[in-house]
């Protein structure tokens, strides 16, 4: 088939969990023989352009800033990069079988759909959130957020098939209005399926990701002081960067924890995945989350996560409460306090756990095997 993958991030040139993704199902489709077109914006200086085997990759709009100072995604460039893909598609009309798209940012998938009847294709969209009309309200403000709304509700009946990355979200897909049965993709793992053998645990917690407000960096640091009551010699590593790191700094200022709690930034993959390996359990206390692969990346080692319950937070789909972790009810200090010494004081058996439970869910999570489900679901579309 002749496959056209749309999304405005282009892994490695952007790092997230969705372009990771995307970039696995192009390489993936070329394995098997496909033809693929990436469509995305420009992410790299002249004369370095992507050389990936097997994939065109296109820029269909200018190199800007995805992230607005408010921290927020910026809506012109959003629009500018729909209007690429729709010039695109209609100049390219005829030439490709299945445009798979990513739902984020919309005007993205509201271009393939606009254009989707000259085209002559079928449309396949990844849905990895599914937004409330109270958080685009809280995230955009009312008007911003009230039209944001709107877009996402047409998006969803833009006749496609779709695939989530949870039940939470493809619950809410359904809600919207699509009509049809979103595909659930529990699969995103690309590492080994073997169980993993556990290293030993040290009093340590990681947390990695990037510190926008949805992850709660800042909430880690009491948490630790709060536990340290029980756990004396507990500390905790804190990797990553972004608009909260220096809100988590402060707190570490605030509470006296220097040398307890470290924020060493990006760092080597292979930092992280050291201290991981060592951790008693990786603390994750985002409130929303479309999939959570860092659960799965310390799951693959044997490590347990500690998480937190909350109505957007598809993350604790991951999670067999003892079992490979624990989720908290809430982000007190106490609340995430108590899972973390929990995790701490069945350090032993919750690893031998964790590995089974990871040896157990290895197929289903890997992105092979949705990868098959992709492929299968593109002569339906």
């Amino acid at each position: 088939m002749r496959i056209c993958l749309v999304y405005d991030c282009l892994f490695p040139w952007t790092v997230g969990g969705a372009e990771r993704w995307m970039r696995n199902v192009g390489e993936a489709l070329v394995a098997e023989g496909h033809d693929v077109t990436y469509l995305t914006r420009r992410q790299w200086e002249p004369g370095d352009e992507p050389d990936i085997p097997g994939i065109r990759v296109i820029a269909v709009s200018k190199a800007e800033a995805l992230y607005g100072p408010d921290g927020n995604r910026t809506i012109g460039q959003a629009l500018r990069f729909g209007r690429g893909v729709a010039r695109h598609l209609l100049a390219h009309r005829g030439e490709y079988d299945v445009v798979h798209v990513s739902a984020s940012p919309f005007f993205g998938l509201a271009a393939t759909g606009l254009v989707r009847r000259l085209g002559g294709y079928r449309v396949a969209a990844d849905w990895h959130e599914v937004w409330t009309d109270d958080y685009w309200i809280e995230y955009l403000g009312k008007a911003k957020g009230r039209i944001a709304a709107f877009v996402q509700r047409a998006c969803a009946h833009i006749p496609q098939r779709a695939f989530c990355s949870s039940r939470l979200h493809a619950r809410r897909l359904v809600e919207l209005g699509f009509h049809g049965e979103p595909t659930v993709l529990r699969g995103q793992w690309t590492g080994s399926q073997e169980r993993p053998s556990p290293r030993p645990a040290e009093p340590l917690v990681v947390f990695a990701g990037r510190m926008i407000p949805e992850k709660h960096a800042p909430a880690i640091v009491p948490a630790i002081v709060a536990a340290r009551e029980r756990v004396p010699e507990l500390r905790a590593v804190i990797f990553g960067e972004g608009p909260e790191l220096e809100l988590v700094r402060a707190e570490i200022t605030r509470l006296g924890v220097e040398g307890v709690v470290e924020t060493p930034g990006f760092v080597d993959e292979a930092i992280v995945e050291d201290t991981m390996a060592r951790a008693t359990c990786l603390l994750l206390p985002s409130t929303r989350e479309g999939y959570g692969m860092v659960v799965i990346e310390a799951a693959a080692k044997g490590v347990p996560s500690v998480l937190v319950a909350a109505p957007d937070n598809a993350s604790t789909e991951h999670i067999t409460e003892g079992v490979n972790g624990f989720v908290a009810p809430d982000l007190s200090p106490d609340a995430l306090a108590d899972a973390l010494v929990a995790a701490y004081e069945h350090r032993a058996a919750l690893r031998e756990t964790t590995a089974d439970w990871f040896a157990a869910n290895a197929q289903e999570l890997s992105v092979g095997a949705s990868l098959r489900k992709v492929v299968e679901a593109y002569g339906t579309a």
